[in-house]
This record gives structure tokens, C-alpha cells and sequence, in this order.
């Protein structure tokens, strides 16, 4: 799970990543075998038994820097990722971070390119709101129309969504099970895990390639594997 690829001194949330760090953990990936792969490809391997040696890579809320620093790494590294875009604030900013500098998200043109290069575009809600707190209108805006928004931007369906702040319950659970999305991250394994509330690890500057391997180790450790998935390899 990642967040921003850019240089800031200033990262209260660590959600910062510098693209020499980023470019160190791709490497460290690839020396292990290991490729960096869209979460809707790493679902579309675990259903043909192909899965092995594959890791879903996560970037979330859509950073403009997405364009301007990762994708060259990842094509360079022959990964793909999938990017967990916000429609209602195109071209804006992270309003919601308010300890946090201001950081410039995707606009339109981005979220096309994002696209283009065969990454994943997919939904984060409209506004980065906490789904577990929303009236029903609010959530089915959220959840429902971020997803037509962006299949009229990219041309292309969007499968997946990720959950804002990592918050969610079964209430919001059914409503992007019910809005057509194939599949939902999570932040930490939980009693909704599953297709629809999918575990990650949150990666930032400090780790380096022996904190990788802690936390690959502890991820294992610490999953459920999904039971409306087919199993893992």
C-alpha cells in the first residue's frame, strides 16, 4: 500500500515514498523474483492458479506525482499497479490531511494517462470521505458514481475500490458489492475480510530491504486468506 512518490521534508502521515527508495523496494522485488502486478491481475492469476511470485502494488488517493515519478519506475521494473483515484477532486488537492502539505492529485488527462500505460485505474469514493460514518445518499454517491465517473473518463470498467482511511463495515461493504465493483482493499485483516475488504501492508520511506522482509514475513503471518477467493500459491 502505497501512497505518494515525490521528496517532501515534511511527511507527518508517512505516506511518502522517495522515487530513490520507491526504485530500491522495485529492485528489491525483482531480485527475489517477484513482480509488482494491478490488484485486478493479481485476483485474475490467484483464479487461474498462476498467482506465484506475483505481489499486488496500491497507490492511494491518486497523487499527480503517480505520473511525474512511479510510472517510469514501474515500467522500467516491469510492474504495474493499481491506482485508487478520487473523481471528485480531480486536479485538486489533499484537502482531507489537514497536519499534511498540500499535494496536487491526477487530473482528468492524468487519470487517462494513468490508463494508457497499463496501469489500473480504480475507485476511492469521490471526496476521500469515511464511508463508516455516511447517510445512505452519501454513500451511495461515494461508491456508485466514483465508479461511472470513471469508466466515462478512462473507457475501461473499474473493478476495484479501496475504502478511505481504511474504514469499513458491512454496510459499506454491500454497497460496493452492490454497485458492481469485483473486488475492495482494506487496510488490516478483520472479520469482512474477503474479496470485498482485502488486507495490505503500508510501505513508506524507512523501509528499507530488511523492514521488507519483516513485513513480508508478518503479512503472511497475519492474513486470513480470503474465502471468496480462489487460494493462494
Amino acid at each position: 500500500m502505497y501512497h505518494s512518490v515525490t521528496h517532501t521534508a515534511h511527511d507527518p502521515y508517512r505516506i511518502t515514498v522517495s522515487p530513490r527508495r520507491f526504485e530500491r523496494q522495485l529492485r528489491w522485488l525483482r531480485r527475489r523474483g517477484l513482480r509488482g502486478v494491478s490488484m485486478a491481475e493479481l485476483i485474475r492469476a490467484r483464479t487461474a492458479g498462476t498467482a506465484k511470485g506475483l505481489v499486488g502494488l496500491t497507490f492511494d488517493d491518486g497523487y499527480a506525482d503517480f505520473t511525474a515519478e512511479a510510472l517510469a519506475l514501474l515500467r522500467r521494473y516491469e510492474c504495474t499497479a493499481t491506482v485508487f483515484v478520487l473523481p471528485g477532486l480531480l486536479g485538486s488537492t489533499n484537502e482531507w490531511d489537514p497536519l499534511g502539505p498540500r499535494k496536487p492529485l491526477l487530473d482528468e488527462r492524468g487519470v487517462q494517462q494513468v490508463a494508457t500505460w497499463g496501469m489500473e485505474v480504480a475507485s476511492h469514493g469521490l471526496r476521500h470521505l469515511d464511508l463508516t460514518h455516511a447517510d445512505e445518499d452519501t454513500l451511495r454517491r461515494e461508491v456508485h458514481e466514483s465508479r461511472q465517473l470513471l469508466i466515462g473518463l478512462t473507457g475501461h470498467d473499474v473493478a476495484g475500490f479501496c475504502y478511505p482511511y481504511g474504514a469499513v463495515d458491512l454496510r459499506a461493504v454491500d454497497a460496493v458489492r452492490a454497485a458492481g465493483y469485483q473486488y475492495a482493499c482494506a487496510i488490516d485483516p478483520g472479520p469482512l475480510t474477503g474479496r470485498y475488504a482485502l488486507p495490505r501492508v503500508h510501505v513508506d520511506e524507512r523501509d528499507t530491504s530488511w523492514r521488507l522482509h519483516l513485513k513480508r514475513g508478518l503479512h503472511r503471518w497475519r492474513r486470513h486468506d480470503p474465502a471468496d477467493l480462489p487460494e493462494g500459491t
